[in-house]
């Protein structure tokens, strides 16, 4: 099963500071159809203008993953934990039993984000905060697991769900190959380029939700930076 979410159908949302799409259901844009991907709750496509952001607000039992496209996101939490993640670079909040955060773009120019949710195994336990950088020449060519619940994936970023968070960068004309499990609900976002997934057109920023195959080949059809969530 391979279903194309083309950009321009996602939910949107447009604060001022903020505009948003979204692939799934959230916030007012409320689709009961489309309310995740097995395990993947959220996956929202963020424009955040200079100088602004999210002020301090509460989680509780939730992954949240932030993939930084362009520019930086300025990180602070309840817990005294405070960073700055740069563009290619990810940052993972285990929500746990309840924590507060802020993130704002405090550079000139807007920042553009992914931010993935996914469920987690369990629920409760103590909140953590954790940010690295993930070179895009590492990744070229192949997947890059950037935070991971499974503990073969020793260099990513750990996460408390039945998950993967997986990067890759391809220039045109290059094969990328990923074989996943056929149980698994795999989620796929060029964050640039244009690719092909199994005979399928995938434009950037474009989600693809596919289930029961039993190989992806990616081709680049442009030089592409691509996101991957492959989850329970």
């Amino acid at each position: 099963m391979l279903e194309l979410r083309p950009f321009n159908r996602l939910g949107a949302a447009d604060h001022g500071w903020l505009k948003a799409k979204h692939h799934f259901s959230f916030g007012s844009h409320y689709d009961p159809e489309n309310m995740g991907f097995g395990a993947l709750r959220v996956w929202n496509d963020d424009e955040i203008a200079p100088n602004t952001g999210f002020p301090a607000h509460p989680h509780a039992n939730m992954e949240i993953i932030t993939y930084v496209r362009e520019g930086a996101i300025t990180h602070q939490d309840s817990l005294g934990n405070k960073g700055r993640t740069e563009a290619g670079d990810v940052q993972v909040m285990s929500a746990g039993s309840g924590i507060r955060h802020s993130e704002y773009n405090l550079e000139a120019k807007p920042t553009r984000i992914f931010q993935i949710w996914i469920e987690p195994t369990h629920e409760g336990g103590a909140p953590t905060w954790g940010s690295k950088p993930f070179p895009k020449a590492d990744r070229s060519g192949q997947f890059v697991a950037i935070a991971s619940g499974q503990g073969v994936d020793n260099e990513a970023l750990p996460i408390r769900a039945d998950a993967r968070v997986l990067a890759a960068t391809l220039k045109s004309g290059e094969h990328a190959l990923y074989t996943p499990r056929m149980t698994r609900h795999l989620y796929l976002v060029p964050a640039a380029g244009k690719i092909d997934v199994n005979g399928v057109t995938v434009n950037a920023r474009d989600g693809i939700a596919i289930r029961d195959e039993a190989k992806l080949t990616i081709t680049a059809l442009e030089d592409s930076e691509l996101v991957l969530v492959d989850a329970a």
